[in-house]
């Protein structure tokens, strides 16, 4: 979990109110959408047009929720492998595998949990709850947004070091 702790004291967790919030002053570790695509195709195979929609999302998720777009990343490959029709024995559905039933006034219909912004945007909406409720822990937050799953912040961690090392090839 070392490993953990110092990549997560490389994220920036202030809170953003609303949407126009005032960036970060931190630079993010993906500085465009093409890093992302970049990094989808390369690590994950997803096609241009899909891993562009994924990383504008991504982007601007992390940016109104002041979160690393890195983490977001990694808490998708570890939910869903980038599958947004995913749906899990429980009924968790999309990227971030959201769960209809515990979040019932964030969408309209089930099946917009399948468009990935809005996916995007409704699990980043949590994922800053559970840091927030944290008090920014990230792994006491990941435990929350898992439900408790068990080894799951080492998971996120490790996916985190993936893209982390995947995005200093590219810009090497």
């Amino acid at each position: 979990m070392t490993a953990a702790l110092a990549l997560c004291s490389l994220l920036h967790y202030a809170h953003a109110q609303t949407s126009d919030a005032p960036e970060a002053t931190e630079a993010h570790p993906f500085s465009s959408p093409d890093d992302i695509v970049a990094a989808l195709r390369a690590q994950f195979r997803i096609s241009a047009g899909d891993s562009l929609k994924i990383a504008q999302a991504v982007l601007t998720e992390a940016n109104r929720y002041s979160m690393s777009p890195i983490l977001l990343l990694s808490v998708m490959a570890v939910e869903s492998g980038f599958d947004p029709h995913a749906v899990s024995a429980i009924g968790a559905r999309g990227l971030m595998q959201i769960l209809p039933a515990a979040h019932p006034h964030a969408f309209a219909s089930v099946k917009e949990l399948d468009d990935p912004a809005v996916n995007i945007r409704i699990g980043s909406s949590i994922l800053r709850d559970c840091l927030d409720a944290s008090g920014g822990d990230v792994n006491a937050a990941l435990w929350r947004y898992s439900g408790g799953g068990k080894g799951y912040a080492r998971r996120v961690v490790v996916h985190m070091q993936r893209f982390s090392l995947l995005l200093r090839t590219q810009k090497g």
